[in-house]
Order: C-alpha cells, then structure tokens, then sequence
C-alpha cells in the first residue's frame, strides 16, 4: 500500500476530469447538430436493438433542441466536478458521477460497443463514462468506524483492475479484432483529422503493426486483399477505410502476445508485493500507449471529443489500486469465501 494514495486524491483527480469533460462538452460544435449526428447516432450502429432504441431516441431528443441540451449537459458535468472538488458536497457530487456516468454510459456510449463485441482496450473499452462511475463509487467518502476512518481507496478496485484486464483480453481474440490487419485498420483510422504529430505517430504505429502480417518468404506467393472496414473515431464518426496489401497470414501471434500481456496484468494484480507492482506498473504504461496510439488522446483536436477516453482513467484505476488499504488479508479472506462456496460446507 501506498500511503500517500488516499481516497481525497483519487477524489480531486476525478472533478477534475468532471471539469475537463464539462469543459471538452461547451465546445462550439457541440452547440450544433453535430454532437448527436457525430457522436451518438454513430455509437448506436450494429448495436443490439436494446442498446441502439434508447440512443437513437435521444438523437432525436437532442436534435429538438442542440443547444440547449447540450448546455445542461455540460453545466451538469461542471456541477459535478466542482461538487467532488469542494468537501463539504463530495458525497453528492460522486453519487452524482455514478448516476450521470452510467447514464452516458448506456445512452450516450452504447456500453463502449461491448454488447456487439467489437470492443478492445487499444479504442477505449469499456468505456470512460463506466469507469468514471466504478472510481466514484470506489472513493466514495466512508463514515469513521469509532475513531478510525478508512482514508484509502476501497479493496475491491483490484478485482475491477483484474476484470477489466482479462476481459480485454477475451474481447481481443473475437472476430473483427483479432487479426493485425483489423488492428492496424484501428490505428490508422485515428489519424485522420488529427495533427501532423499525431497521424504520424499513428500511421506509423500501423504501418508497423500491419508488417506484423506479410509474409516472410516470397512476395510472388502473396495475393491482394481489398476489402472495407468501418472505423468508430473517439469523436463518434465513421470512417470507411480501404486497403489493397499483400497478405500471406494475419499475424496471429502477435494477437495471441498482446492476449498474454493483458492476461498477465490482470492476473498479476491478484499476488503479493512486485508480482502486483509490475502488473500496474505494466498496464499503466499500457493503458497510456493505447490512449496515445488507439485513442488518440481522447480526440481532443475533433471539436466533438467529449472526455479524454479510458486511457487515463485506467491509469487513475491502477494508482487506486496501490492505495488500497490492508488489500492482501482482504484478499485472503476472499479467497477463502470463495474456496468455501467452490468446495462446499462438507469438505
């Protein structure tokens, strides 16, 4: 445990955010008719119907009235992270960031795509407005038991830095994302729009993924593949992608080396002393290659960006986790919970 991890901090990182967010969603485009053509119509696409009905209502909703849906929504974000920042209504103001969060979530996000499995942690799953609300719900003030009172992040954001972790790593190996090709059409496909620095940085980041994929023997043997990909940006547009390169074989191992990173941190994080140090030391620096290269640091140069993306909130989960207070005996009696009920009050 770090000591200096406390729950206050985590606190006013989050307003922060809130404040970035509030600030992210006053931009003039988002005054328009763009906010819910361009960023939630998009998100509603091959989702189930019972994702896809609620957000396509408020598209309709919003497109009454742009503005001045747009201006609550932004006032209540300021309001929430103001209310996080000033302790006297930090309660509220993070039962306010689960309610809101969640909300977005499903209206807004479409549950970051997860329902219709094309969802990875390199674009953003499972979602900011989600982990928002767990974080909040995870530093959410506790009243002193006698004397003492629990200044530190609750225990139980390891098992949501495990689930987060190893459930990427399931999403990954599904059809659509499982193939350097798909990746790299991923990364590139964030390039567009955004600065030169940038779209370097990504095209290059896929032009060397997608090498992953050629052929190490004779170029005589690979045949062209020209096909069609749509591409969700952060800002919620849709790009359409297309690609003639020689392929001989998708690079499966390097999907399959990803899956056993992403594996090791989320498993890692449940054993003692470094084993649980590395995983957050590794998937933090994870987290913030995939917000730079996946996420294109939360698409703040769109005009339409409307939070910097999961990457740093899965950051702000892994500093939470070193917080946690006397989180190895909690675990241990988890353990032994669960070993109870796996094995039966007989054994």
């Amino acid at each position: 445990m770090n000591k200096q991890i406390t729950r206050r901090g985590v606190q006013i990182v989050l307003g922060v955010l809130w404040l970035l967010d509030g600030a992210l969603q006053s931009q003039h485009q988002m005054f328009t008719s763009s906010f819910a053509n361009n960023v939630i119509a998009p998100a509603a696409q091959n989702q189930p119907i019972i994702i896809s009905s609620p957000m396509h209502f408020a598209v309709h909703l919003i497109l009454l009235h742009p503005a001045i849906f747009n201006a609550c929504f932004a006032l209540i974000q300021l309001a929430i992270g103001a209310a996080i920042l000033w302790k006297k209504t930090t309660r509220y103001g993070l039962i306010a960031s689960i309610i809101w969060g969640i909300s977005v979530w499903i209206g807004g996000e479409g549950l970051a795509g997860m329902a219709s499995g094309h969802a990875t942690l390199l674009m953003g799953a499972p979602g900011a407005a989600l982990l928002y609300a767990i974080l909040s719900f995870g530093v959410m003030p506790l009243k002193p038991k006698g004397k003492q009172q629990d200044n530190y992040p609750a225990y139980w954001l390891v098992l949501v830095w495990a689930i987060l972790w190893i459930g990427g790593s399931v999403f990954q190996l599904l059809p659509g994302q499982n193939s350097v090709i798909e990746v790299s059409d991923m990364v590139s496909g964030m390039s567009v729009g955004a600065p030169s620095w940038l779209a370097s940085l990504d095209n290059h980041a896929a032009s060397a993924i997608n090498g992953l994929g050629r052929s190490t023997g004779s170029m005589s043997s690979a045949h062209s593949i020209t096909s069609q990909v749509t591409i969700p940006s952060m800002a919620g547009m849709h790009m359409q992608l297309h690609r003639a390169a020689p392929q001989t074989h998708n690079g499966y191992w390097f999907i399959l080396l990803v899956v056993f990173i992403q594996l090791l941190i989320g498993v890692g994080v449940l054993y003692k002393g470094r084993w649980r140090k590395a995983a957050i030391g590794v998937g933090i620096v994870a987290a913030l290659i995939y917000w730079v290269i996946g996420q294109s640091l939360g698409g703040y140069y769109s005009g339409l960006a409307t939070d910097p993306n999961s990457g740093p909130l899965i950051v702000l989960l892994g500093i939470a986790v070193l917080g946690c207070n006397d989180l190895d005996n909690k675990l241990s009696q988890l353990y032994r919970k669960a070993e109870y009920l796996l094995v039966g009050k007989n054994s």
